[in-house]
């Protein structure tokens, strides 16, 4: 991989900040997936979400269930451990959008109504980890010290760190 796409992709100034959104939104959208996806935690698994997404009028409703699953808890795990959080924040704030759309904006602001309050917030962290990245103490980080490692250092390097 082009290491300035590597860096651009994995580094971060996110700190603690990053960290503090990462972990508890990535455990939420796990399990959001795999409510979905595998009907733990009380959900209805493919067949039965795919069926109500159909009914909503996201055909074809397996698809879009497994589609919908697949982002939210491989997104959600790729954000707990800060792996490629970029990408993963900005599937899962898609799949936010799309949520919000197709499920939740007739029953307006209040998640008390079926409103878009909780995926609205879901989407404003993702955006917000797309845009600062994944922090301290991610996957990111080592993945990003990796693809420097063999890097050699170019005048334009050191004329770049100094502005």
């Amino acid at each position: 991989m082009n290491t300035n796409i590597a860096q651009k992709l994995l580094h971060s100034d996110g700190g603690f900040a990053a960290l503090a959104l990462r972990v508890p939104t990535g455990i939420v959208l796990a399990a959001h997936g795999a409510q979905k996806l595998f009907g733990a935690f009380g959900g209805y698994g493919l067949e039965g979400t795919g069926q109500w997404m159909a009914s909503i009028g996201l055909e074809p409703g397996y698809l879009m269930a497994l589609l919908a699953g697949s982002a939210e808890f491989f997104g959600g795990l790729a954000l707990l451990l800060g792996l490629l959080t970029r990408p993963a924040a900005i599937v899962t704030a898609f799949t936010m959008l799309v949520a919000i759309f197709s499920a939740h904006w007739q029953g307006g602001l209040f998640l008390t109504n079926n409103g878009y309050e909780y995926a609205l917030t879901l989407l404003a962290v993702s955006v917000s980890l797309a845009i600062q990245g994944a922090g301290h103490f991610a996957l990111d980080n080592l993945l990003s010290r990796l693809a420097n490692r063999d890097r050699r250092i170019t005048v334009a390097d050191l004329a770049q760190a100094r502005a």
